[in-house]
């Protein structure tokens, strides 16, 4: 397979990006985003955009891609409704308007999160504009596939880019092996994510929305 990344420096992108690395079935893995991710690996090409809502200067780049793991995203903490739409709708569907027209039909994964609004109308902005964007995801030529998360445990020395969640995973990082142990219909890790996120490339899955036990399910796959 040939893969895109979008976000592969935040805490859901470098998983995704070590499991691509290491698998064998993966020959090119292609990094988006303002800046690179400084690694060094024989199948890892770095695409640096430095406005990733305009990608046409990019898009020789983007040809002959079989899927996109998209985890480019920012926390909604004091921001407002306006800025976190442009951020999360419009980067987003920048990056699959463009590769539902040059890849048609690949493998779009998105990365939203647990109590996503497909409804669009409720009360809880980030949820509305997170089942905003996974409404128009599922209307494109693409074979989208939207992953909801909770709890995500990093691991492999992988950290969180803001400052506010290092934190929160400073405190609580020790509880979260059990909290997974106990709770596996909460936790997920970093390792389960990149996983699962191969095993839908490689072979689909039985729905387009996957919920924290549908995401440990692929895995299996």
């Amino acid at each position: 397979m040939k893969v895109l990344i979008f976000g592969a420096t935040g805490m859901v992108g470098q998983g995704v990006l070590r499991e691509c690395l290491l698998t064998s079935d993966v020959d090119l893995v292609a990094t988006v985003g303002r800046s690179a991710t400084g690694g060094r690996d024989a199948k890892l090409r770095e695409i640096v955009c430095a406005d990733l809502s305009d990608l046409h200067t990019i898009e020789g780049e983007l040809n002959g891609f079989d899927a996109c793991f998209f985890s480019l995203g920012v926390s909604s903490n004091g921001m407002k409704e306006a800025d976190y739409e442009r951020i999360t709708y419009g980067l987003t569907m920048a990056a699959a308007e463009t590769l539902s027209r040059l890849n048609p039909g690949m493998t779009f994964i998105y990365v939203s999160g647990a109590g996503t609004d497909s409804s669009e109308r409720g009360r809880v902005m980030w949820a509305r504009i997170k089942g905003k964007t996974e409404n128009a995801l599922l209307r494109l030529p693409l074979t989208a596939f939207m992953f909801r998360p909770g709890i995500i445990e990093p691991l492999d020395g992988i950290q969180s880019k803001t400052p506010a969640y290092r934190i929160m995973y400073k405190i609580g990082g020790p509880l979260l092996p059990l909290l997974r142990w106990a709770l596996p219909n909460l936790v997920l890790s970093t390792h389960d994510i990149g996983l699962a996120m191969l095993a839908v490339a490689r072979h689909g899955y039985e729905k387009r929305i996957l919920e924290t036990n549908d995401i440990r399910a692929a895995t299996l796959n």
